[in-house]
């Protein structure tokens, strides 16, 4: 997950593990990102789009 989001530079990375564990827990994506003080459509769509790859790219020199 970036650090900041890339639109408008607002500090997001922390709130990956706990939007994640939320939805997994099923709690609906919207209020999950209400709850975390997310409003921003850009940082919204940060969180969401987001695909964890790096377990997928790491076993490659």
């Amino acid at each position: 997950m970036p650090v900041r989001c890339f639109s408008c530079g607002k500090v997001i990375g922390h709130f990956y593990a706990v939007y994640k564990q939320k939805v997994a827990m099923g709690e609906d994506p919207q209020r999950a990102l209400d709850q975390l003080g997310i409003e921003r459509y850009c940082c919204r769509r940060m969180i969401m789009t987001h695909v964890d790859l790096i377990d997928d790219v790491l076993p490659y020199p």
